[in-house]
Order: C-alpha cells, then sequence, then structure tokens
C-alpha cells in the first residue's frame, strides 16, 4: 500500500481549517515540543484509542511523528480504517527546520525531542 505522503513545503502555513494534525510521537518527545492544537496518541495506543481521532471530525488529518516512520505506519492503518490521512515526510524535524511554530508542554522552549 502507498502510504500518501506529503513534504513540508507543501503544508499550508498557517493550517487550514479542516485539517487535524496527529501526534504519534512517544510521551517525551511530545513533552519537549509539538504542533500547537495537534492530538497526541503514541503510535502503540492508535488501535485502542481510535475513537479520539473520528472525534477530530477532521477533513484530513496530517499525522507526524520525528521522521517520518511511525507515521507513516499510522497513516497506512488509518487509511485502512477509511480516514483521509496524509503522512508529513521528514516529520517534526523538517517541521522545525522549516521554522514552523511548536509549543512545549513545559512552557520552556520547544524543541524535536
Amino acid at each position: 500500500m502507498n502510504v500518501p505522503t506529503v513534504p513540508i513545503d507543501a503544508v499550508p502555513d498557517p493550517l487550514p481549517e479542516g485539517l487535524a494534525v496527529l501526534d504519534v510521537r512517544e510521551d517525551h518527545e511530545w513533552a519537549a515540543g509539538h504542533i500547537d492544537g495537534a492530538l497526541h496518541i503514541p503510535l502503540m495506543d492508535l488501535p485502542a484509542r481510535l475513537d479520539e481521532v473520528a472525534a477530530l471530525d477532521a477533513v484530513q488529518t496530517l499525522v507526524v511523528c520525528k521522521v517520518g516512520g511511525r507515521s507513516a505506519q499510522a497513516t497506512a492503518y488509518l487509511a485502512h480504517q477509511g480516514y483521509e490521512a496524509v503522512n508529513l515526510a521528514g516529520g517534526m524535524l523538517d517541521w522545525h527546520a522549516a521554522g514552523r511554530p511548536m509549543v512545549a508542554e513545559t512552557g520552556a522552549t520547544a524543541y524535536v525531542g
């Protein structure tokens, strides 16, 4: 199965209405820095928490991790479940490198952990 994937330069800035962001990284990665407004569900928890993705009521979901591997797995799973999902190539590393805004749980300076 080909996983729908988009590079950072094809992601609108600011993010458009109807586009949800799902971050599938681990808790410590999320705490270090993430996209404001994203839903955080670690990859291994995704099947059990699929109802939270449904609750987003999004037209499309942008799935992110650190570099794009875990988010590709999550995107394939979501597509198989009938969701309109797309993987962010390069993940949060490319997001940060492009100067896109991030927030940290601690209020400290956000970084890609």
